[in-house]
């Protein structure tokens, strides 16, 4: 080979040589608008979102609505005494919603049988029945009712009934219940004898019942004098709300006429009702719901 084709060679080679450097310090630059992988985008733009603004997963807040409930409930309590032959057993009816609304307090109102039943007969001639509908239907204000047990037909002289329901239940019932334990929201009522027991405490007690309530009241016989005479003698500021029914073939109508005769001709105030009926259940249970929203309607002011 010429000495001149050998340099030829050699000069071709170096050149070769350079052209492979160069293309590989400087690759091909792509163009501006050359569009990123979709996928890389997603990732970009979830990386820049702080992560408090959308959490991945929220509790619900419940917030407790109010209690609807439309009925209320019976509960059972004792007062156990050696004052009396037998304990004084008695009923307590609670209105709807009494567990729900805790800070609340409630007028009472103690309701007597008559002779010959128990703490059960106001219930059964409807008074819970009539109280939810009342209070539900929002005609009165939540109240509370307490049925005692009176087991004797002796009259009140001659046994410790009243010494133990103003000693004893009264503190005991205002102790577990929220009442208002004032006279202005604090009432007593009863039917036949219940009703008779209802007059003389009432009377006797007026710091401590804001209304009586006497539903064919069987009137004590030692009461009949005393009676009228503490009621002659109450001040305008302690007299309490009065109200008196009986049917117009009541058995002891010969004496509850001429009471109610007696509080008329004294311009002492009180609400009368002279109705169709008998000394009896069904007659009773006829108007136990009005008998109820007379006694509420005391706590609506």
């Amino acid at each position: 080979m010429s000495r001149f084709l050998l340099r030829f060679l050699s000069i071709y080679l170096l050149f070769s040589l350079s052209l492979a450097a160069c293309a590989a310090a400087n690759p091909p630059i792509l163009p501006m608008n050359t569009a990123l992988p979709p996928t890389m985008t997603s990732q970009t733009q979830a990386t820049q979102q702080p992560a408090t603004v959308v959490p991945l997963h929220v509790e619900p807040t419940s917030t407790p609505s109010a209690c609807i409930a439309t009925t209320g409930r019976l509960e059972k309590g004792v007062v156990d005494t050696e004052l009396l032959y037998q304990p004084m057993r008695f009923n307590v009816y609670l209105p709807p919603c009494y567990n729900a609304e805790v800070g609340k307090r409630y007028p009472v109102l103690y309701l007597l049988h008559g002779q010959g039943s128990n703490e059960d007969q106001w219930i059964r001639i409807g008074a819970g029945a009539a109280a939810d509908r009342i209070i539900s239907s929002a005609d009165a204000p939540p109240f509370i009712i307490v049925f005692p047990y009176d087991y004797s037909y002796k009259q009140p002289t001659e046994y410790k009934f009243e010494e133990v329901f103003i000693d004893l239940l009264l503190p005991q019932i205002d102790k577990t219940y929220r009442t208002q334990a004032d006279s202005m929201h604090r009432a007593i009522g009863g039917l036949s004898r219940g009703g008779a027991w209802a007059l003389r405490m009432g009377t006797r007690n007026p710091q401590l019942f804001g209304a009586i309530g006497g539903h064919s009241p069987a009137i004590f016989y030692v009461d009949e004098k005393p009676l009228t005479r503490r009621l002659l003698e109450m001040t305008p500021e302690l007299m309490p709300r009065i109200w008196l029914d009986a049917g117009d073939k009541d058995s002891e109508f010969g004496v509850i006429g001429p009471f109610e005769k007696f509080l008329s001709s004294n311009n002492i105030p009180h609400e009368w009702h002279e109705y169709i009926g008998w000394h009896d259940e069904k007659y009773w249970s006829a108007h136990v719901e009005e008998y109820l929203r007379w006694y509420a309607s005391g706590w609506n002011n």
